[in-house]
Formats: C-alpha cells, structure tokens, sequence
C-alpha cells in the first residue's frame, strides 16, 4: 500500500490570500461572540489591518526576487501579474472600507440596520431614531410591532454598527483574489461563487430606497447564476476536451489534439461569457446600470473598481495561458464584443439621467477600451491593461465617494438636475468631480490619458488598427456626457432649495484624496507603475 501524496503548499507565496481570508473567519466569530455595543470598531480595525497586513505581504513577495510559483496542488500561480493584481485589488479596498465605514455623511450609516426591512426613509429613519432613544421599534418597518426596550437597543446597536459588511467585503476580497490568480478553471469557478455571493448580500443593504436596492440584489443574483452556468458548462466541455482543466494543460490540446475542436471552441464561447458578465463588458452588462444605481454608493465603489479588476485579471490569464494558442479563432468573435461594449456604454450613457447610471455606462465602454489590451496576448497589452486598471479602480472609488456627498432630503441626490450650479455650493468637491470626469474621459495628464495611450498603443501594434480607431471615436463621444455634468455644476444656477453637498468625514476624506492623487500621479508620472509592469509575464 503506497502512502499518500499530499500537495506542496508555499505558504509564504499564498501569506496575503491566507491573511485575507483568516481574517473573514475571525470577523464571522466575532459577529457571533462580541456584543453589539463596539463590535462596529472592532470589526473596521480587524478588516482595516487584515488589508494592510495582505498589502504588505504582496510588496514583501513582490521585492523579494522569489520565483514565480504554482502552488496548492497547482491550483494557484503567483507571478508578477498576479502579485501586481493582488496588490491592486488590496489597495483599492482601502478606500473602499473606509467608505463602507463613513457614518458622517448618512446619519446612522448607509446601510439598513435589518436586511429584511421594506421601510421607505422615513420609516427607516425612525427604526434609527426610536432605537437610539431605547425605545420599541417603529410600526412602519418590515415585522413593525413593538418589541420593547431590549430590542430597540438591540435594533440601535445593529444601526450603528452594520458590522456583516466586513465579513462579507472580506470574502469577497478574497474570492477576487484567487480569482484572478487561479490556474485552473475549477478553482476559478469557486472563487468566482466567493467573490459573487457576498456582492449579491452587500447590494441589497442599502438603508435608503430598500425596495430599489433589494431589487438590484435579485437582479445581480439571478443573472450572476445564469452566468455561473455558463461558465460552468464550458468549463466542463474543455474538460471533455483537454481531459484537464488546467489552463495550461488546455493549452497544450488546443495545439496538438486530434479530438474535433466544436468542444473546444463551444467551451471557449461559454467560459468567455460568464467572464465578461463579470467584467460588465457589453453586450453581457444588463446587470450593471440597475445595480449600480441601487446598491449602496460604497459598495458600487468597491465592486466598480474591484470586481472589474479580479474579472480583466482572470480573462488576461485565460486568453494568455489556456487559450493563447486559438487566438486567431476567437479574436474575430471579440472584436465584435468589444465594439458593442465601447459603443453601448458610450451611446446609452449620453441618455442617461442619473449619475450612477451614467457611471455605470462608462464602466461598459471602459471595458469595452480594456478588452484592446486583453486580445493582444503580448507583454505590452498586459502591462498595459493592467496599468488600466490600477487608474481606473482609484479614479472610480474616488468618484463615487464624491457621488455620496451630494444630498437631498431623500439621502442621495443623483439626478443631474441635482447637481446643477453645485460649483457654487461646493466649489472644492465640483472641482474634484471635473478633475475625475476628464481622467475617464482620457484628458492628458489624467491617468486616463495614460491608460488609454498605453492600451490603443499595444493594440495598433498587435495589428488592431480598426478596432482602435472604433475606440477613439467612441471615446469622443463618451466626452461628451463627462463634459455635460461639468458644464452644469459651473454654468447652471442652483436651485433654491437644492440638495446641499455634506461635509465628508475623515475616512470619506482619505478616501476620495487618496483616489485623486493616485489619479493625478500616474497621469504626471506614470512611469514608476509602467516600469513594474512592462516586465510581467504570466506562469505557463
């Protein structure tokens, strides 16, 4: 009888996922064993140092000089692009926590105090209200008959602490993790569940206009699933195909199997679009304008700039390591994908009226630029794609907590009537929102101008001129729902009784510095980011 085999794990490669995810376990204990009073600190501090601690460990491996390595069974590959994308993703979630945590701006926290209340914002507001007074809770909420004194102080601890987000933001952190590192299309498959189910619940949280926010849960849930299923189908026809589901392995049938290639090219089409349902990429997108809109503006941030990222990172490592060698059989497909999304995002984002759906949009015609450095399979369209995505996350994150501080009775104001003459309200936060509007539109000495150069210039070299010039066109006209809002915040007058803009508390405050610093840096000087990328490869 031999003994058993047991895989080799580099503990040391995998210390950031390890540290991420030991501390979404720790947060579950503590919701179960800490008291409500206090948990809400407890919790931030653990989430913010689990994130920090995850950071530095990547910088640590990164310098290092370590080799690049497949570990835990060859399931997960750290190299470069893997680190880098892990070290993104950690430093986006930052501000995205910070955010999350902000309960200056709305008074009480952002998020519902319990997830299955239908109470509108009055209601709402009174749970938060009678609760903190220790009083029975409000007959105008979901289950609305008066429960005493205890459980109105249990309902005023929840509403100040809203302390399942961090648990759940740490699970999905982790799950976009592995995401993107994963090197096989199992284990991507899993990650993708972890990273998706705690975005479903995060959605639906939403304190303010709750059936809106519900509905936007049920919406990203249910397509999510059908997405998953299509992934999952042609995960399961590759491995009828390559007799593995390693992406290398993959590979290697794809270029010198004898087998018919109607599974191989059926599973290709399919594990495709479950990813670019992912990355918002149209005409897969029908999810991000209503979700986006009816999720809390915290999450939206954290899920715009991070979802984003883990889903370009694992279609990068799929298109390069499993599907490299068919490039020429599916880049015809993709470039028809690519040209909806930059001209779907682009047209129906100058209809729109509400900024987190114009927002929304963007992110599609976004995706659209990014699928150019993705179809290059060469070392600049990955360094340049990843730059990409690294300036639109801080770009996005710092937006949206701009978003957050516009404010009319009803909570948010995210129509642009409410934002007209908000430059004379606010001129310091206008003057933010114009800077981060010519960053996503491409205006130079933004980060956008160098993203987009970097992916149109690995594109035109990679023989995708048409393409490009699609996606400069395209761009052009994207300008000019980015240039509207500026025109009305600077040349509208206010309203009399318009929405007000909130002054941000201090994490708000770091969040949206941090976002337009990091935006003006790597437009001014992009090259420190650039170098480090230009000699990433993946691990074949």
């Amino acid at each position: 009888m031999t003994a058993p085999t047991f895989p080799s794990i580099d503990y040391a490669a995998l210390a950031p996922v390890l540290v991420v995810f030991g501390a979404a376990c720790l947060a579950v204990l503590f919701e179960a064993v800490l008291p409500l009073r206090g948990r809400s600190r407890v919790q931030l501090g653990l989430t913010l140092v689990a994130v920090v601690a995850a950071l530095v460990a990547v910088v640590a491996r990164a310098t290092s000089g370590a080799p690049a390595v497949s570990t835990l069974a060859e399931a997960l590959a750290v190299d470069g692009p893997a680190l880098f994308l892990w070290g993104t993703l950690l430093a986006l979630a930052l501000p995205s926590v910070l955010l999350m945590a902000d309960r200056s701006v709305e008074p009480g926290g952002a998020f519902v105090a319990d997830p299955v209340a239908l109470a509108e914002v009055e209601a709402e507001s009174r749970v938060g209200v009678g609760a903190s007074r220790g009083g029975s809770r409000s007959a105008g909420t979901s289950g609305g008959s008066a429960g005493g004194g205890g459980r109105g102080a249990r309902d005023a601890a929840r509403a100040e602490g809203h302390t399942e987000i961090y648990p759940l933001l740490l699970f999905a952190l982790g799950g976009m993790m592995v995401f993107c590192a994963a090197d096989d299309l199992l284990t991507m498959f899993v990650a993708l569940e972890v990273l998706s189910i705690p975005l479903y619940l995060l959605c639906g949280l939403a304190r303010r206009r709750r059936l809106m926010s519900q509905e936007s849960a049920v919406k990203y849930f249910l397509l999510g699933a059908f997405s998953s299923a299509f992934f999952l189908y042609g995960l399961a026809l590759l491995y009828g195909y390559a007799d593995s589901v390693k992406l290398s392995d993959i590979s290697l049938a794809a270029a010198g199997s004898l087998r018919p290639d109607s599974l191989l090219f059926a599973g290709i089409a399919l594990v495709v679009v479950g990813l670019m349902f992912k990355a918002s990429v149209g005409p897969f997108h029908t999810w991000t304008p209503d979700v986006y809109q009816g999720a809390p503006t915290s999450v939206t941030a954290f899920m715009a700039a991070c979802t984003k990222v883990a889903a370009f990172g694992a279609i990068l490592r799929v298109f390069t390591v499993a599907f490299g060698s068919t490039v020429w059989e599916w880049r015809g497909v993709l470039w028809v994908v690519a040209i909806i999304s930059m001209v779907v995002g682009a047209v129906l984002g100058l209809t729109q009226t509400d900024v987190k759906r114009m927002i929304a949009y963007s992110s599609v015609a976004h995706a659209g630029f990014l699928l150019l450095g993705a179809m290059a399979i060469t070392p600049a369209g990955l360094s340049a794609t990843l730059f990409y995505l690294l300036a639109y996350g801080f770009t996005t994150v710092a937006l949206f907590g701009l978003v957050s501080l516009v404010r009319g009775p009803e909570g948010e104001a995210t129509h642009l009537s409410a934002w007209a003459g908000l430059a004379k309200r606010a001129p310091v936060a206008a003057a933010a929102v114009t800077f981060l509007m010519l960053a996503l539109a491409g205006i130079p000495l933004t980060s956008g101008f160098t993203a987009k150069f970097a992916v149109f210039s690995a594109a035109l070299a990679d023989g995708m001129t048409p393409l490009v010039i699609v996606a400069l066109v395209v761009s052009a006209v994207a300008a000019f729902f980015y240039l509207r809002l500026i025109v009305l915040m600077y040349f509208s007058e206010p309203a009399a009784d318009g929405p007000t803009v909130s002054v941000p508390g201090p994490f708000t405050t770091v969040a949206i510095t941090l976002g337009v610093v990091v935006t003006l840096l790597l437009g001014v000087v992009p090259t420190a980011v650039l170098g480090w990328v230009e000699g990433l490869s993946f691990l074949t």
